[in-house]
């Protein structure tokens, strides 16, 4: 056991988009995903939504994993290890509902064991596990998920009278809000939306607003606040390989005018060690010159 003193930019996100079918959570995550990341590559996004997300394939060259049914909890935590494995750093996952709510979700499964109380005994640990690997995740990590929708009777300025679809309550196990870093709420078809929930006061008691990449960077910026140019001066002088050095300027976006040349010299630093290491086969030892059996070597 070792206590260390708390550094935020050491957080990974953890965000949740809710809303009703048609709100815009799908191209809501991903403006958000690139404004974290600042590389469409570096985005993958687990589709569970009949392959929609290709429909928004124009914005940037993310990735896409598309996941279909049975939606148990054990083949979505294989798709988030499968964007581990790939040095994915913003893990979409549209949407978590069906791993609740879905064919071979876990609705399901307690069904089929006999729908019974003491059935949950059996299910609980697997939601779990998917619900840890979310949170245990080295990446950061956008999840989706459905609302249950309702319907009003409202005027507009005009006086007349029209149908309004609202999102009301999110399809997943109750409680998922508690773990997320902030929790988005599309409140209509104009892709508005507010904080529900929100750990880093950025968005609370704040009006509605339309999330893109604006909203993504601000949560970096949140993430790396309090860090000083110092720390990250003596992290870049400790790295060793030029993929490090790449990953620092990817982590620490808020700074990357700053630390840019400083990257820069510690790669020609460490490319010219690279160049004077010699391989061990092409050392040849000189041989030892021996005269009347005496060796002449001192």
């Amino acid at each position: 056991m070792e206590l260390k003193t708390a550094q935020r930019h050491q957080v990974k996100l953890r965000l949740g988009l809710s809303g009703a079918s048609g709100f815009g959570k799908t191209f809501s995550a991903l403006l958000l995903a690139n404004g974290i990341t600042n590389d469409w590559s570096k985005i993958a996004i687990i589709d569970t939504e009949n392959n929609s997300a290709n429909l928004y394939a124009h914005l940037g060259n993310f990735n896409v994993l598309s996941l279909d049914e049975p939606y148990s909890p054990e083949r979505y935590i294989n798709a988030i290890k499968t964007c581990e494995k790939a040095s994915i750093e913003v893990i979409i996952i549209d949407s978590i509902t069906h791993e609740w709510q879905g064919k071979g979700g876990c609705l399901q499964i307690h069904e089929q064991l006999g729908g019974r109380f003491q059935d949950w005994s059996k299910v609980s640990p697997r939601h779990q596990s998917f619900i840890d690997a979310i949170l245990q995740s080295k990446c950061h990590i956008i999840t989706t998920v459905r609302s249950k929708i309702d319907y009003s009777l409202d005027s507009d300025q005009n006086g007349r009278t029209k149908v309004v679809k609202h999102g009301t309550k999110e399809i997943t196990r109750e409680g998922f809000e508690y773990e997320l870093t902030v929790n988005f709420e599309l409140i209509n078809d104009k892709h508005l939306a507010k904080a529900s929930k929100d750990r880093t006061g950025l968005f609370m008691d704040k009006p509605e607003f339309i999330i893109n990449q604006a909203t993504g960077k601000k949560l970096m910026q949140w993430c790396n606040l309090g860090l000083s140019l110092e720390d990250v001066k003596h992290e870049i002088e400790s790295c060793d390989t030029v993929d490090g050095l790449r990953e620092l300027y990817t982590k620490y976006t808020r700074m990357q005018t700053e630390i840019h040349p400083l990257l820069l010299k510690r790669k020609q630093s460490i490319e010219n060690l690279n160049n004077q290491v010699i391989d061990k086969e092409n050392i040849v030892e000189p041989n030892k010159i021996t005269s009347n059996g005496i060796n002449n070597q001192s």
